[in-house]
């Protein structure tokens, strides 16, 4: 009895694993540094990994037990990965729980301020929040993030008709971004 439990989890890592390299390919799509002007810096990198993982977890919270089973596994996958970068970018071993808790907290943050925006379908306000967290020393000069919330509402859009088979087996896709989304 036990044993099966092992079995469903070594499953479920497989999944993880292709769902959880779907999701970064999404947040790394040159078109999101290129074209909505978000930095191509490691904080960019992690704020638009943050808002694809939002989206996905915005698109499992109704998913049955397997879903939601796969998608707390998808965000231990994701701590994991800003551990071991931070690591890469020479943090040591003691002040590298510091740093998880302030990247933890950013995340959740993040997670707040865009499903408040996502809920109530405040395209001003989503691009207010992305502003805010992906250029927070910015003045008035800093880009409009209204082609990246556009984007972002799109993809939400595009996840929610994804089946709950395809959530089972890890293969929701995230929508490829395109020039409608800019002009949204």
């Amino acid at each position: 009895m036990i044993f099966g439990l092992f079995g469903k989890k070594n499953g479920n890592r497989r999944i993880v694993e292709k769902q959880y390299a779907t999701l970064t390919k999404a947040a790394r799509h040159p078109y999101l540094y290129e074209t909505l002007d978000v930095p191509d810096t490691v904080m960019g990198r992690f704020d638009m990994l943050s808002a694809i993982l939002i989206l996905y977890f915005r698109r499992t919270r109704a998913s049955g037990t397997s879903g939601q089973e796969i998608a707390q596994e998808i965000v231990d996958a994701f701590f994991e990965d800003v551990d071991h970068s931070i690591r890469e970018l020479g943090v040591g071993d003691v002040g590298v729980p510091k740093r998880m808790k302030k990247f933890a907290g950013m995340f959740y943050g993040r997670l707040e301020s865009y499903a408040a925006a996502l809920d109530t379908g405040d395209r001003d306000g989503l691009a207010a929040a992305l502003r805010r967290n992906i250029y927070p020393q910015a003045d008035e000069t800093a880009p409009s993030m209204a082609g990246l919330a556009a984007y972002l509402f799109a993809a939400e859009k595009a996840m929610a008709g994804v089946g709950e088979n395809e959530i089972e087996v890890g293969a929701l896709d995230v929508a490829e971004p395109g020039p409608e989304e800019a002009a949204a």
